[in-house]
């Protein structure tokens, strides 16, 4: 069975258990992933479901799995199950202070993860979004500490490639003097900002570089956007694809029409 992204964060954050960035990036992948939720019984509707809990020394844990063949190697038999965002179990764990128990006993990401943890995870994926800082003096090319949140951002940001955005990153100096990274986006309708405003504070969140992210939209074709193009360092994000047309099968001439080919006979 392949290396899972949680496993590799996983390794990454017990190889070094005080390295800050690895323990974070390892939250970042646990809120990312689709994860299997072992249920006590079959859901009673939508939404309405009871995890598993394993019980020790007093501590409750729900046993959730990166993959559905993890969960079907820990339970040895057909169980109720339920896939569902890591960070919606986060937030449902830490309400009922229940820590969680991944892939126990059946993979190298095997972690009991504390109830505190939950509502830490859940605190963090709740922080606001930046989105203005007082007004914007001038845009400057992105430092060393801009830089560093370039992957995180470029995952994050993915959709809006999608919907045919752009996205640079770079620095900003503010009205009182102050500078900090910016992101700045192109050509995003008003109804996905929020969303990817929150994806950007995410990839910042979990990327343990201790700053504040400012995100900025713009319109395609205005003074900020070739500002931004000039000075700024273009997040490449995935175009979607031109559909793909079948081609229309060649009408056949009727028998006859061609004076150089006779009439088929049968």
């Amino acid at each position: 069975m392949s290396e899972t992204r949680l496993d590799a964060a996983h390794a990454a954050m017990q190889a070094d258990l005080e390295d800050d960035a690895a323990r974070l990036a390892f939250y970042g992948a646990l809120a990312d992933a689709e994860l299997f939720v072992l249920l006590s019984d079959e859901p009673a509707g939508p939404g309405a479901i009871s995890p598993e809990i394993l019980d020790l020394e007093g501590e409750r844990f729900a046993l959730v799995f990166d993959r559905e063949e993890r969960l079907s190697d820990f339970a040895k038999a057909p169980v109720p199950y339920a896939a569902l965002p890591g960070r919606a179990i986060a937030g449902m764990l830490a309400e009922q202070k229940i820590g969680l128990g991944l892939n126990l006993g059946v993979a190298p990401s095997s972690i009991l993860i504390p109830a505190e943890a939950m509502g830490w995870l859940t605190r963090a994926l709740a922080q606001t979004p930046v989105q203005t800082q007082g007004a914007i003096r001038s845009i400057l090319p992105a430092d060393a500490g801009a830089r560093a949140l370039l992957p995180a951002l470029r995952e994050k940001l993915a959709s809006a490639g999608a919907l045919g955005g752009r996205a640079w990153l770079a620095c900003a100096e503010f009205a009182d003097g102050s500078t900090g990274p910016l992101l700045g986006l192109s050509g995003i309708p008003k109804e996905s900002r929020d969303r990817l405003a929150h994806a950007a504070q995410e990839a910042l969140t979990f990327s343990g570089a201790g700053t504040t992210l400012t995100t900025l939209f713009v319109s395609p074709g205005s003074g900020p956007e070739a500002e931004l193009a000039a000075t700024g360092r273009e997040i490449p994000l995935p175009r979607p694809s031109a559909p793909t047309i079948p081609a229309r099968p060649a009408r056949r001439a009727p028998p006859g029409a061609d004076p150089d080919k006779p009439p088929i006979l049968k």
